[in-house]
């Protein structure tokens, strides 16, 4: 049975006289300091102590008490200025002063004895001074097998002077890099401005921090470097950072025995425990170690979400490799390019389609010395490809101490994930996100979420969504583990129709889609409900305006819960929920790209809130989160305790570059040092190139993309996003619409028709979607099809779309942002087409060089904005 680690109590010395109990956290504390790797006492001899001499800071406290030198060794690894450890928890033996008075030293007989006990800094990164006669409750150190030693994680402190001021942001040549420099730190979102708003932007936090005298950086883009980590003297960001494998240790003693994974195969649902869990992982860990894994070098994994995908991510970890999560649509270049980014040395394929990708490109893959495929058999021979059972039987002559020794040298502080970005604009960027990264974020966003501990009850996810996007990993794995949630995986075929039977079948209680999910579920229950009697339909209605009303007050604070809500969700809300799924959900989310107003009100309508969350993979998922209690429709929600935003720049309105801080923040892009300069200030702050603002109560509004800004040949900046919604919430049979303008004299816009898709490739079909043909009946028109409407076949339908623009273009602020031509395409976007990324975001960049044609077409006659599609002129 795996057993958590002990967490070692000191025996105390001889008794003496009483002295406090100083619980020292590492970061800034009453008189203490952690500068980087640098510990000091202000007001005793511990005043020079730097790295790797704690012992002569003791040392000088032994000596001015008249005491001989302490005891020390070499650590088991050999490094020096490490102490004789028993169980990992180093201990020093010393005198010290009788009490903090400057005054003649004492007689040695007359010094009370204490002892200095150094945790280890990846668990609690804190020191102890117990004094022998008051032995109290010491506070928990570090597990057994964190190997890290006091001068191995260096944290942001303040370097606050004897004064007591503190730096309002340092000045001079501290300020010419990330580490000599940290952002004013404090309160979230929300809170009153400082006095420095007006020159840095919208901040909301009131003081800063000096980084000057710490040893890193608060960035690195070297695959084995350290960063410092941001935390803070108090509240969430003052949480002792762990590593992955502690993390998972903790999970194992809480939630040992109950389900972690759980699949179906055959009809059959097949479970793992969290002990079996680990105990997979470490398996699998040993199994890389034969395979010749290097430490920081990539393990990739090409493949649908499965216990193997996660069993290899974590292995991955434990092993001191990277986890590399690469997209199951990506073309065998780009895997190329990722495999070769991260040096990957073993890669992890589900099937033998995602084989040939890696075998067509393997002579260009030098790293690379193994490839395990884990679903389906071989159906070819090969050296070193291995079958996921082959390969989890490799290890078991590794020795479990050989294992433990990498993992015991890990650090909070260091990378164990890369995140490749979609590359939407150019080459993909190895987000390196560290152990803190992951275990921290996960711990403030299921407190923020108010996920539930499964010692009282369990949280259930189903598991679909891209593992390679940080969005699908922080849920699917990292906050589970963190309060010992079950994680299902749907089908492969999930997003193509069967992700409704899953849900049906596992029943969450929390739910995570992208806004195409969520849109697709609006437009399957649409055409469901057309179908309906006239009776139902007009109870149907009848409930929605209530849900909507209700939950609208309940939004804005009125608590008040009508008698005919009650009925409503007697009648109708129940019986919706459980047709989806949903009936045991108290948290439905969506991110990842925008989604409509209409969309979240449709929803909110059937007494299923859609609570928005904004981040990036730059920021290891989550920065703002929309919670029950606090949320508004469009708004993104508030940011997580514990992290800080800045509007930088802001306009009249208030609207500015989002810019984040916190230990969700990534380390920076692997081996692209200029990359990561463009995205991490000289203070510290992540741009996220999102444009925004924050209302009166401190929600934060996506109002745009900086790279994606429109900015005519009049000079206007023009938004795309919230004109492309409004058309297609106002036209209901458009799919996608990418505005065009960027330079241009006037705006135009590129429109695709609703279809359906095919269940196995997932490519658009030439069939129109139940919603979309009621629209064209409606109209009177009689298209089936897609290709009976486009090419201004169908005049009804044109008519329709242009009055609908029409009705678009009257509540634009002004002339600029109305859009003139417009055409329809002959297909709709697709992941597969390329004009979507993996999370359904648009690729504008790939869109234009796609229909490069069809746009040059809209400006070549600029004397008047008619076109042969547009049967109505615009008003």
């Amino acid at each position: 049975m795996l057993e958590h680690p002990l967490r070692t109590e000191v025996p105390p010395p001889p008794p003496a006289t009483s002295v406090n109990i100083r619980w020292l956290h590492i970061g800034r504390g009453p008189g203490h300091t952690w500068e980087g790797s640098v510990w000091r006492d202000e007001d005793s001899a511990l005043r020079r102590a730097n790295r790797g001499a704690v012992s002569m800071a003791a040392a000088e406290l032994r000596a001015a008490a008249g005491a001989g030198p302490a005891r020390r060794s070499k650590a088991s690894d050999g490094r020096p200025g490490s102490f004789s450890a028993r169980r990992r928890t180093r201990r020093l033996w010393a005198t010290s002063r009788h009490d903090r008075a400057r005054t003649p030293d004492p007689p040695a007989a007359a010094v009370p004895r204490m002892h200095l006990t150094l945790c280890e800094p990846a668990m609690s990164a804190a020191a102890v001074f117990e004094h022998a006669g008051d032995p109290g409750c010491l506070p928990p150190c570090g597990p057994e097998d964190s190997g890290a030693s006091l001068d191995d994680v260096s944290v942001e402190s303040t370097a606050k002077e004897s004064s007591g001021e503190e730096s309002a942001g340092g000045s001079g040549d501290e300020a010419g890099t990330p580490a000599a420099q940290g952002p004013p730190r404090g309160e979230v979102a929300g809170a009153q401005e400082d006095k420095q708003a007006k020159e840095n932007g919208d901040v909301r936090r009131p003081d800063s921090l000096d980084l000057s005298s710490s040893k890193l950086q608060l960035w690195t883009s070297q695959r084995d470097g350290l960063v410092s980590l941001r935390t803070a003297e108090s509240g969430p960001a003052a949480e002792p950072p762990v590593t992955v494998d502690q993390m998972f240790r903790d999970a194992v003693r809480n939630y040992g025995d109950q389900t972690a994974l759980g699949w179906k195969e055959a009809d059959r649902w097949t479970t793992l425990t969290f002990k079996e869990y680990y105990e997979k992982c470490k398996t699998a860990a040993k199994s890389f170690l034969k395979l010749g894994l290097e430490r920081y070098h990539g393990v990739g994994i090409l493949g649908f979400n499965s216990a193997e995908w996660f069993i290899s991510d974590i292995g991955a970890i434990l092993a001191g490799g990277f986890a590399v999560g690469i997209y199951t649509t990506n073309s065998p270049e780009a895997c190329q390019y990722v495999v070769e980014n991260s040096k990957a040395n073993i890669l992890v394929v589900e099937n033998h389609k995602q084989l040939q990708k890696i075998l067509q490109i393997q002579d260009k893959l030098p790293h690379l010395k193994a490839i395990v495929q884990y679903k389906d058999a071989l159906k070819e021979k090969r050296p070193n490809l291995y079958t996921w059972a082959e390969f989890m039987e490799l290890g078991k002559d590794v020795p479990d101490s050989e294992l433990e020794e990498v993992i015991s040298s890990q650090k909070a502080n260091q990378c164990c994930t890369l995140i490749y970005t979609s590359g939407t604009t150019g080459q993909p960027k190895g987000v390196m996100l560290s152990h803190d990264n992951l275990t921290w974020t996960a711990l403030a966003t299921a407190r923020t979420v108010r996920l539930t501990d499964a010692r009282v009850s369990q949280e259930v996810v189903v598991s679909y969504l891209p593992l390679s996007h940080i969005a699908a990993q922080m849920i699917d794995i990292w906050l589970t583990m963190r309060v010992g949630g079950a994680t299902y995986f749907a089908q492969p075929d999930a997003l193509k129709g069967s992700l409704a039977n899953t849900l049906r079948e596992v029943r969450p209680t929390a739910f995570m889609g992208v806004p195409r999910v969520w849109e697709k579920m609006q437009e399957k229950m649409k055409s469901v409900g057309a179908k309906s009697s006239a009776v139902r339909r007009k109870v149907a209605a009848w409930a929605k305006d209530v849900g909507l009303q209700t939950n609208l007050n309940k939004m804005h604070g009125h608590a008040s819960t009508p008698l005919n809500y009650r009925l409503a969700k007697k009648l109708v809300f129940k019986k919706v929920r459980k047709a989806l799924g949903l009936d045991r959900c108290t948290k439905c989310y969506t991110g990842a790209a925008p989604i409509t107003k209409d969309t979240l009100e449709f929803f909110l309508s059937l007494d299923i809130p859609v609570y928005e969350l904004y981040g990036m993979s730059e920021s290891t998922g989550p920065h703002t989160i929309s919670l029950p209690d606090a949320f508004r429709l469009t708004s993104c929600g508030k940011v997580i305790p514990g992290c800080e935003t800045k509007i930088s720049n802001p306009d009249s309105e208030g609207n500015g570059e989002i810019c984040f801080w916190g230990r969700h923040v990534f380390m920076g892009y692997l081996g692209m040092e200029d990359k990561t300069e463009e995205s991490l200030d000289s203070e510290g702050w992540l741009h996220s190139g999102d444009l925004g603002k924050h209302d009166q109560n401190g929600f934060l509004f996506i109002t745009g993309r900086i790279k994606e800004l429109i900015i005519t040949a009049g000079g206007e900046n023009i938004p795309p996003v919230p004109i492309e919604d409004a058309v297609k919430e106002t036209v209901p049979i458009i799919s996608n619409a990418m505005l065009i303008g960027d330079k241009k004299k006037f705006l135009s816009m590129l429109l695709t028709i609703k279809c359906n898709v095919n269940p196995d490739t997932g490519d658009p079909e030439d069939e129109l979607t139940p919603e979309a043909l009621d629209f064209c009946q409606k109209l009177g028109s009689t298209a089936t099809k897609v290709s009976d409407i486009t090419g201004s076949k169908d005049r009804a339908v044109y008519t329709a779309i242009q009055e609908g623009i029409n009705r678009v273009n009257e509540q634009a602020t002004s002339n600029a942002q109305k859009i003139q031509k417009w055409t329809l395409l002959e297909r709709d976007f697709s992941i597969l087409g390329g004009e979507l990324g993996p999370t359904m975001k648009l690729k504008r960049p790939v869109v234009m060089k796609m229909y490069k044609d069809q746009i040059d077409n809209f400006y070549k006659d600029i004397v008047t904005p008619s076109t042969p599609d547009n049967p109505l002129p615009p008003k």
